[in-house]
């Protein structure tokens, strides 16, 4: 997942870029619209959003992003029309038997935050197969947010930890941190929007308390490595406090 040859590194492109987020979260908008602006069903734009994953996950590891989450489905897509729904099942199943020994190869440790629950079983067995044949790769985490709430993830966590029999006076933010989905991972440094919303929608909302946010009107299928260039251009201009001030204030 490098470069295509004689073409210059997305670094060299762009020698702004001084300052990488350990922890991106991308927030995957628009691919709906990007199908009805082209005349085209929406399962036309779900699968155009599917196939550009490959591409942003060849620049983040370019430019040495250690973990990338990507908002697949949500627990609230499941009311959405039962074809669409369908529709965003299979193309899961087809992306994991289609890349996942390339994805393997590569070095990339596939994670997957949400709920098994709901999901076919035989989803759910790709999705365990994947996150088990890759568990040791280490060159970039893509943590596949699928079945995912930020609200269902905070109660799965204290249901866990509750079952675990800590007492309260126990429970501390690191302790929740452990529980969640994404327990082991840092927190998100920046979060990505693209088809041009300003909401979170339940996204990483307990990791995101310091996250940085970028939105763009750029549609998901749409949104390249140059884009992705961009929001880290963005990044690194700002000041992170972390609820502190500096001097002059």
């Amino acid at each position: 997942m490098t470069a295509p040859e004689n073409q210059p590194s997305l670094k060299e492109r762009y020698p702004g870029i001084t300052r990488i987020p350990y922890h991106v979260g991308i927030i995957m908008d628009g691919n709906g619209r990007w199908a009805q602006a082209r005349g085209l069903p929406r399962v036309a734009g779900h699968r155009a959003g599917t196939e550009n994953i490959r591409r942003v996950l060849r620049a983040a590891t370019e430019l040495g992003i250690k973990v990338l989450t990507i908002y697949a489905f949500s627990t609230e897509n499941w009311a959405r029309p039962p074809a669409e729904v369908n529709a965003l099942m299979r193309l899961l199943g087809e992306v994991i038997h289609r890349e996942l020994d390339e994805l393997h190869r590569n070095g990339v440790c596939i994670r997957h935050s949400g709920r098994l629950e709901g999901i076919a079983p035989d989803l759910q067995r790709e999705i365990q197969r994947a996150v088990s044949l890759t568990c040791r790769n280490e060159r970039i985490i893509l943590n596949v947010a699928f079945n995912y709430g930020g609200r269902a993830e905070i109660v799965d966590a204290v249901r866990h930890l509750m079952r675990d029999g800590h007492p309260p006076e126990a429970v501390t933010e690191e302790l929740i941190s452990r529980y969640l989905y994404t327990g082991g991972l840092p927190d998100v440094d920046l979060i990505i929007r693209t088809g041009g919303e300003y909401r979170l929608s339940n996204f990483l909302i307990w990791q995101a308390a310091y996250a940085e946010y970028y939105a763009t009107p750029t549609f998901w299928p749409d949104f390249d490595e140059d884009e992705l260039a961009k929001a880290i251009l963005e990044y690194g201009r700002r000041e992170r406090r972390f609820g502190k001030v500096t001097p002059a204030e």
